[in-house]
């Protein structure tokens, strides 16, 4: 797994450990070392790490794949914070677009298994219909992280046609420690006295990063290939989310101040942030079925924080 000591990354990992068809997990990262995982992890014989640097030449990598010689891969690796995107734009299209191409092609040469890990953020710029985006919707971005993301969709399925590129929500939940992802995030930034503004006018559908981990192992495992999206089980606005979240957490005892809530316009956002990025995700959902209640979710994300 490419990238994978990052927050979609670690669950992945302890979900293919999980997992006896596994022979081998390699953890691939720029400190695959640094990563902070559960303790079964870590005692796992399967469990291999190897440092990787996305930004070298292609035959780098390709000349690490050939040593490894893996059956499948899951390409997570990307610069994903949107304020870096702004800030580092060559790395973004470095890290986001051109390495997913490489991948693509030693993967497609070799005749090996890719699954690529998108974004709903794709979208933005035009309005979802009734029942969301379509999994083939062309992309129409409005951020820089955005169009990076669009144009490694792109060069995948340009390199590979046979590969699965999966369009992922806004996910939450269990960060380890870290304040990554939309739970986490949100009670850090509470907890320290940041202020946090949630938007009113910005809809997303959460799903909770380990269930988004499991339902990567299962579709790697199928014979689906091109665009897919992978929704979360709800369409909710950020504030609504925060609001949620944070009766969850509440009720489990934990003291944490409101955030703000607003609009896009508020913060001068509008242009930048899109509305709705609603997935229509009927056929994730034929495949692999329904999704557990997202108050369920928000209950162990906010008990694991």
């Amino acid at each position: 797994m490419l990238g994978g000591s990052g927050f979609l990354g670690l669950p992945l990992v302890e979900a293919a450990l999980g997992q006896e068809r596994w022979e081998r997990v390699i953890l691939a990262a720029r400190d695959p070392h640094g990563a902070r995982l559960w303790p079964r992890a870590l005692r796992d014989p399967r469990l291999e790490r190897a440092a990787v640097d996305l930004c070298a030449p292609a035959a780098e990598l390709w000349a690490l794949l050939d040593r490894w010689a893996p059956d499948a891969v899951v390409g997570l690796a990307a610069l994903a914070e949107a304020g870096a995107c702004e800030r580092q734009p060559a790395l973004a299209e470095r890290l986001n677009a051109e390495a997913p191409g490489d991948l693509a092609r030693w993967c497609q040469q070799r005749g090996v298994r890719l699954l690529h890990a998108s974004t709903d953020l794709v979208h933005g710029a035009q309005p979802p219909g009734p029942e969301g985006f379509p999994d083939e919707q062309p992309a129409a971005p409005l951020s820089i992280y955005g169009h990076s993301k669009a144009r490694g969709e792109q060069r995948v399925l340009a390199a590979h046609p046979a590969a699965l590129v999966v369009r992922l929500p806004l996910l939450f939940g269990a960060a380890r420690g870290r304040a990554r992802g939309a739970s986490a995030a949100l009670f850090a930034e509470l907890a320290a006295g940041r202020p946090v503004t949630l938007f009113e006018d910005e809809r997303r559908q959460p799903l909770e990063v380990g269930l988004a981990a499991r339902a990567l192992l299962d579709l790697l495992a199928l014979p689906v290939q091109g665009r897919l999206n992978l929704p979360g089980p709800e369409g909710l606005s950020r504030a609504d989310f925060g609001r949620r979240l944070l009766a969850a957490a509440r009720s489990l005892g934990r003291s944490l101040p409101s955030p703000r809530y607003g609009h896009r316009a508020d913060l001068g956002l509008s242009a930048s942030r899109p509305a709705d990025t609603h997935l229509d995700g009927r056929r994730a959902q034929a495949l692999l079925g329904p999704l557990p209640p997202l108050e369920r979710s928000l209950r162990a994300a906010a008990a694991s924080a």
